[in-house]
């Protein structure tokens, strides 16, 4: 299964021209609330415990209740790995409209941290510090039942 993946100004078109679309930002809640694209929702892939980062066991779960398998996502992490699995994930738990966004929030770098593509705010995109309530993790995980 191909997860189908889209620069950062084809996200920001979708997500303009349709309120079909939904931005899911699979970063820590940390990392969200220091800037992420405006209207995103919040639902970290991993998360830290004891020390360590380690897999969020509810993802999915978080996802599908507050958002159903048939909603469009655009899914994006802090330089794509994260937002990459996380839709490969998805797609794998029956998910049929998963978009990953390539290059992240911050952008893809190489060996030596030389930004190799650009993301979302490097492009000189919008960037909010602000989020709805209903957007943060612990509201979407809340109406998820964890």
């Amino acid at each position: 299964m191909n997860v189908n993946r889209i620069a950062p100004e084809e996200a920001k078109e979708l997500l303009d021209r349709s309120q079909d679309y939904i931005y899911l930002d699979v970063r820590t809640v940390p990392e969200f609330d220091a800037g992420h694209v405006p209207g995103a929702k919040n639902i970290p892939l991993m998360m830290s415990a004891m020390g360590r980062m380690q897999m969020n066991p509810d993802f999915v779960d978080i996802v599908e209740s507050n958002f159903g398998k048939e909603q469009k996502l655009i899914v994006g992490c802090q330089k794509g790995g994260r937002s990459l699995k996380a839709a490969e994930l998805l797609q794998q738990a029956g998910f049929k409209n998963v978009t990953d966004m390539r290059g992240g929030f911050g952008g893809e770098t190489d060996e030596a941290g030389h930004l190799v593509f650009p993301g979302w705010a490097p492009r000189g995109l919008p960037v909010s510090q602000q989020s709805a309530p209903q957007d943060r993790y612990e509201s979407l995980a809340r109406a998820g039942g964890k």
